[in-house]
């Protein structure tokens, strides 16, 4: 499928400021008022509301991207509402094919697992998305809430991030020597400097949001404690919070129960659910009871292509995903 062919530079009337990690942009004042023969002087408009964080900086970044007109989205999509539209991408190394013509639609707010053998094309398939890696051939497209799409692959991996695609790798990294409460203050620290983050009181509403985290993640009552003394599937859902700060439209979490205990896995399985609906969440796992317990619907990847897709019962059930995966 050939890239569609850019119509027009989005026309986005916005000041901006020196460029942050946030993508925070300040809206331009009004302009003032003209004299009318008939009427005399008109007194300058109301400035414009200032659009909230994440508006701002999908307004920031898409007005350097050109909208892109396609009838091939519609047509992948009737009835739905599509988030995310990976486009016949394929990715080489060195000979070795990574991905091959592979086509993904995610819908806004769904919870979707994508399985497959190792060399079937997950990691390659994250790294085309988050802006890590960039496709020979195809596209990745965010779609906006007025059906807007957006060229990923035009973008740098920290403006993808800013645009609200956040990713959770295997390993959790958060700082081990401060506590719960100033991880997640860290998170949001892009507007303060990291110094205040860290020595600063956080302001009223995000000392609010913060806590609503801490709620979710199920670590309210360990807020003070050392990052660094959490059991490992505690690590991870704190680094899960640290994403959720940052206001993602979509989490992409890469195996999160690897080495946890039984407890803490059902935990997790809960808390994805619980996320799904507010953020389209893609998860990436080999633990197959876990795929179980969470999947509405699953992708099955294999040598760069999508095997199958469908509920977890429909793929298991498929002679061709029996034979190259699940082996049963």
């Amino acid at each position: 499928m050939s890239s569609p062919t850019p119509i027009r530079q989005a026309d986005v009337a916005a000041k901006e400021e020196p460029e942050t990690p946030s993508g925070f942009v300040t809206p331009a004042p009004a302009s003032p008022g003209h004299v009318s023969p008939d009427t005399g002087s008109r007194p300058s408009p109301a400035p414009a509301k200032k659009p909230g964080k994440a508006r701002s900086r999908w307004l920031r970044l898409t007005s350097r991207a050109p909208e892109v007109q396609s009838s091939g989205l519609d047509e992948l999509t009737a009835k739905r509402r599509a988030h995310l539209w990976v486009d016949n991408i394929s990715k080489s190394f060195d000979g070795f094919k990574a991905l091959n013509n592979l086509t993904l639609i995610l819908d806004e707010g769904e919870l979707r697992c994508i399985i497959g053998p190792n060399g079937a094309g997950k990691t390659t398939l994250m790294d085309c998305i988050t802006g890590k890696t960039r496709p020979d051939t195809g596209n990745v497209y965010l779609i906006g809430k007025d059906r807007e799409r957006i060229s990923l692959i035009e973008h740098v991996e920290h403006e993808v991030a800013q645009m609200g695609i956040g990713r959770k790798f295997q390993r959790p990294t958060v700082f081990h020597d401060h506590s719960v409460f100033e991880n997640l203050e860290l998170a949001f620290g892009t507007e303060r400097g990291v110094l205040n983050a860290i020595w600063g009181k956080p302001k009223a509403k995000q000392a609010e949001k913060i806590e609503e985290i801490l709620t979710t993640i199920g670590l309210i009552d360990r807020r003070k404690d050392r990052a660094g003394l959490l059991s490992h599937g505690q690590k991870q859902w704190l680094e899960i919070g640290m994403l959720l700060a940052q206001d993602p439209r979509i989490l992409l979490v890469d195996e999160p129960v690897a080495g946890m205990t039984h407890q803490e896995t059902e935990r997790t399985a809960e808390l994805l659910k619980g996320l799904a609906g507010k953020h389209t969440v893609v998860v990436v796992e080999h633990d197959m009871d876990f795929v179980r317990s969470i999947a509405t619907f699953v992708t099955v990847l294999h040598e760069g292509s999508v095997l199958a897709e469908g509920s977890m019962d429909q793929v298991q059930r498929d002679p061709k995903v029996i034979e190259v995966y699940l082996g049963e």
